[in-house]
């Protein structure tokens, strides 16, 4: 894919001059485009007699296959959710787990990527095993250490929510297999800004939400189910995901049949008027862009702040054990303890996950972005 290095983008986004947003990892901002075909459509419900049978198909569609462009895959092998949690639990209930079996988790996980396989270990006699935090970054290696026979299933991000920490989840895939454990994946902290090979991984799901680095709204996501899970059951029986449902007229006539492929996951109520279009125009805009550009236009914001923090001796995640759109640096105890409340009141804006100042950057940032947060940051640990 063709990779070039993008210039700032903060003309497509509303963001005032005076603001430094270094937080996508929390919640992206809308571009404009995006806010505006959610606009349209929340007017378009405002005169329900204009919206017609196919309209509860032809946008979820299309943005089914935009994802599915996003990550390599069909439109058959993607599932529309409402969140990544919903995501999550549809795996943890398809996925087949022996009494004594293990669950392979990291630590300092994500929660949404936690409760479900909690309970899916108590429900199965299985153990839930956590990847500990290691103190070299490598979270790779960690998790491959930790991989064996009694591995049923490893469910793991891309990288880790609170620093970027890179999972290489080509040799984790790899590895399962050799195990015949399952891989479930979070896309979430990475889809969109980082590149997913989804033939080399070959996940049995990948799960994401899109109100982050899809820069999409909020309360929507997606689920790609490999061919082999396609049986399993839905996490909810609606009536959008049977075979025939555009016939309205027929919808009393009940079928056991679903709609093809991973359709049959779907949430009810897909067809949001207002959410789908939204997500329409955001991955358009992604796919305009290049995930590949994406990232690495990133890499060289997330660099800059890694080269200032260690020159002010916060420990960065070493560049190769990390990705190029996130960084986690250590946050020093001299660090006043409402540290990211006093760099909001500066129009600076980052989050504290776990140990680390997470600094989060996309298109619309710029160098000297990073040269005011760190600036700052200074002065406020001196």
């Amino acid at each position: 894919m063709k990779m070039t290095l993008l210039p700032c983008q903060r003309d497509k986004f509303d963001i005032p001059a005076d603001v430094s947003y270094l937080n996508c990892g929390y919640m992206s901002p809308l571009p404009n485009s995006v806010a505006e075909a959610g606009i349209v459509g929340v007017k378009r419900k405002s005169a329900p007699w204009v919206i017609t049978a196919p309209d509860f198909f032809r946008t979820s569609e299309r943005v089914r296959s935009l994802f599915a462009q996003l990550i390599g895959a069909s439109s058959d092998d993607v599932a529309i959710t409402p969140s990544a949690s919903y995501g999550i639990a549809l795996a943890a209930s398809a996925v087949q787990v022996a009494p004594g079996k293990e669950i392979l988790i990291l630590a300092e996980q994500f929660p949404s990527n936690f409760y479900s396989w909690q309970e899916k270990a108590r429900q199965c006699g299985a153990s839930l095993v956590t990847v500990p935090v290691p103190h070299d970054f490598d979270w790779t290696s960690a998790v491959l250490d930790k991989i064996s026979s009694r591995t049923a299933v490893v469910a793991v991000p891309n990288c880790h929510w609170t620093n970027g920490g890179l999972v290489d989840l080509v040799a984790v895939g790899s590895r399962c297999r050799e195990v015949d454990a399952a891989l479930v994946v979070d896309g979430t902290q990475s889809l969109g800004a980082h590149p997913f090979d989804l033939e080399k991984i070959g996940p049995d799901f990948l799960i994401t939400a899109t109100y982050k680095w899809l820069l999409g709204p909020y309360s929507l996501g997606f689920v790609y189910v490999a061919p082999r899970h396609r049986s399993a059951q839905p996490l909810e029986l609606n009536w959008l995901a049977r075979e025939g449902s555009e016939d309205f007229a027929g919808l009393t006539e009940y079928t056991d049949l679903f709609q093809p492929g991973a359709r049959k996951f779907d949430v009810g109520e897909r067809a949001n008027f207002a959410l789908m279009p939204m997500a329409e125009a955001a991955l358009e805009q992604i796919l305009e862009w290049g995930v590949d550009s994406i990232s690495e236009s990133l890499s060289v914001l997330t660099g800059r702040a890694a080269e200032l923090a260690e020159a002010s001796g916060f420990p960065p995640v070493p560049a190769h054990l990390r990705v190029g759109h996130m960084l986690g640096f250590d946050i020093p105890s001299s660090a006043p303890h409402d540290l990211v409340t006093q760099l909001a009141d500066r129009n600076i804006y980052v989050s504290r996950r776990g140990r680390s100042l997470r600094v989060s950057p996309h298109l619309y940032n710029t160098p000297e972005d990073i040269d005011r947060l760190m600036s700052e940051l200074g002065k406020l640990v001196a």
